[in-house]
């Protein structure tokens, strides 16, 4: 073997062993979601304005929607249960959207009923 193909055949293994160290440091991303920031999670024209809050706020209050304890925080991003917790369809006034809403923890929230994930916490 020759010394230049020894040395090819060396650097390309060290390439590849670069490569290969680099992979899993890229997999360990996060993503911390908390309120009142915008995540990508909602689609636009999905979520209730904040002029729209406090009639909103009235509208679930008049319709008596009980609230559902969970353990936990009640925020953007959390997971519901998958049982024990009734979602509400939320009236076209609001605009067109596909989440839905309820009450948590005295909260009410917008949650996505395919992932149970709240999109917004209506305070």
């Amino acid at each position: 073997m020759t010394t230049s193909m020894r040395t090819s055949i060396l650097a390309a293994a060290a390439l590849a062993g670069a490569v290969t160290l680099a992979l899993p440091a890229r997999a360990q991303q996060s993503v911390i979601v908390e309120e009142h920031v915008t995540t990508g999670l909602a689609a636009p024209g999905g979520i209730i304005t904040e002029q729209e809050v406090p009639r909103f706020r009235r509208y679930i209050v008049e319709e008596r929607v009980p609230s559902y304890a969970i353990e936990g925080p009640v925020r953007v991003g959390t997971i519901l249960p998958e049982n024990g917790v009734t979602y509400y369809d939320v009236p076209q006034q609001y605009g067109a959207t596909s989440y839905r809403y309820t009450v948590v923890n005295e909260r009410p929230i917008l949650v996505d009923p395919r992932s149970r994930r709240i999109m917004q916490v209506i305070d």
